[in-house]
């Protein structure tokens, strides 16, 4: 297929009703002359909001004078059909799952700030959404087989592991927004002080500014960054370590927000490199579990908040509200939001454009020092041809051996739900670097079994 003769590209969203990227979704697709022109088939089954966001788009195509086709469905299988890429961004009543799988693991020690990719419940995530991930993979190869399937949710390592191993004809990747380029290199530009801002960053310093990320997805590290053949690494660190006794004075007090500077110097300080991703990768690492007999400077982690989560969902969906009844003009849509990870990848799949993303994908010898089939987040060459990993070089020695924990975890998670064994799901809890015992693991299954049944399927039972 050629991304350069595709005039009308389809693009199905199956969970258009999560705020996460259904409002981003339709913000690139109306903006972007190389999608605009196709259709945006938006999947939900919450018929309420479905019809919400299928009415938010065509609105805004009408404000924006494009003529881009909007369908809505609560059947994905009535609009897969001609599906050029097909975006998976569903979480069925995942702020209280979360929330139960985050307090159900803090009752056995267990400290999680997202609960949702490593822990107790990254393990659980995976068994209620990725059952249906793979329903939706085998409709894809049924009625859309060559369509490209972009994997949007968490744990994004796990389904992204599964839909390679046991959908092998489908073509497809997984994502993250953690890493959207260019604005991370911007990110570490201006840390480093090789901009002010980001307004600053362009083709000239991105050419200069070699930077290296790699690792499993929500643990990944800064690996090399040379500014005009200057190792400005150290730079970096010094700006988190400034920037720690000054965090969260009126920002986001939110779990994953808190002490975030200060945890990446000290992690810099022991290992020498930076994380990137240190709002998920904190959660990873077992040193501000609370398990400590002598006090640390930063406290343990704060524990994911349920009630806060339902707030933000609410006041997203009264500003969708507000555009639909006119409280806010539809004209002020496109100054609100802006560009997403995934769409961004779309219009550059489709237009040819030669630009590179960060992708979960094989490792394919990026990485020279880990497998080839290792399930990484590396910065690629995308093109409808597929995601083509770009060189690294080695994982250094430490971080190395926690990367190989976390992906045969995760590997173990996708084995277990898939094959529906209990075995491999005790193992991936068994496995995972947060689990302490295994009483503790054997009574947290025990329980998150039978607390979330509805969302689990019936052969667990």
């Amino acid at each position: 297929m050629n991304g350069v003769n595709m005039q009308q590209p389809k693009v199905v969203v199956i969970g258009a009703g999560s705020l996460f990227f259904g409002r981003q979704s339709i913000w690139q697709m109306v903006h972007s002359p190389y999608l605009n022109q196709g259709t945006l088939a938006l999947v939900d089954t919450d018929e309420e909001r479905l019809s919400k966001m299928v009415k938010l788009a065509e609105m805004v195509a009408r404000e924006n004078n494009v003529s881009l086709k909007v369908e809505g469905s609560t059947d994905r299988r009535q609009v897969l059909p001609g599906a050029d890429f097909v975006v998976l961004s569903f979480a069925e009543q995942s702020v209280k799952y979360r929330g139960i799988d985050c307090q159900v693991s803090l009752k056995y020690g267990i400290r999680m700030c997202s609960g949702d990719t490593i822990g107790p419940g990254g393990i659980f995530r995976a068994m209620r959404e990725l059952p249906v991930i793979m329903e939706c993979a085998r409709d894809v190869e049924e009625l859309c087989p060559d369509a490209w399937v972009i994997n949007y949710i968490n744990p994004s390592t796990v389904n992204g592991i599964a839909l390679h191993r046991y959908a092998p004809k489908l073509k497809s990747f997984a994502l993250c927004d953690s890493h959207h380029m260019p604005h991370k290199k911007a990110y570490y530009a201006v840390r480093a002080g090789i901009i002010g801002d980001r307004s600053g960053f362009n083709e000239e310093i991105d050419r200069k500014f070699d930077f290296r990320v790699a690792g499993v997805n929500h643990f990944t590290w800064l690996l090399k960054a040379e500014f005009e053949g200057k190792d400005v690494m150290p730079m970096i660190a010094e700006a988190m370590r400034k920037a720690a006794g000054e965090e969260n004075n009126g920002g986001d007090r939110g779990a994953k927000a808190l002490h975030n500077d200060a945890i990446t110097y000290e992690l810099y300080d022991i290992f020498g490199y930076i994380p990137t991703c240190t709002a998920h990768t904190k959660e990873y690492v077992r040193y501000w579990q609370g398990h400590g007999k002598t006090p640390d400077a930063i406290p343990p982690l704060s524990i994911w908040e349920t009630e806060d989560r339902y707030q933000r969902h609410d006041e997203m969906w009264r500003q969708v509200d507000d555009f639909l009844t006119g409280n806010v003009p539809i004209a002020d849509y496109m100054s609100t939001f802006g560009p997403d990870h995934a769409t961004d990848i779309i219009e550059n799949m489709v237009g040819n454009l030669g630009k590179r993303f960060f992708i979960n994908t094989l490792n394919r010898g990026a990485v020279t020092n880990m497998s080839d089939d290792s399930f990484l987040e590396l910065l690629c060459d995308v093109s409808m041809d597929g995601a083509k990993p770009v060189h690294v070089g080695e994982m250094p020695r430490g971080i190395r051996g926690m990367q190989e924990l976390v992906l045969d975890t995760h590997e173990l998670t996708a084995e277990a739900v898939v094959e529906q064994s209990y075995e491999k799901l005790r193992r991936a809890m068994l496995t995972d670097p947060l689990v302490n015992s295994i009483s503790d693991a054997d009574q947290i299954i025990k329980e998150l079994l039978t607390l979330e049944r509805e969302m689990i399927p019936d052969a667990w039972y």
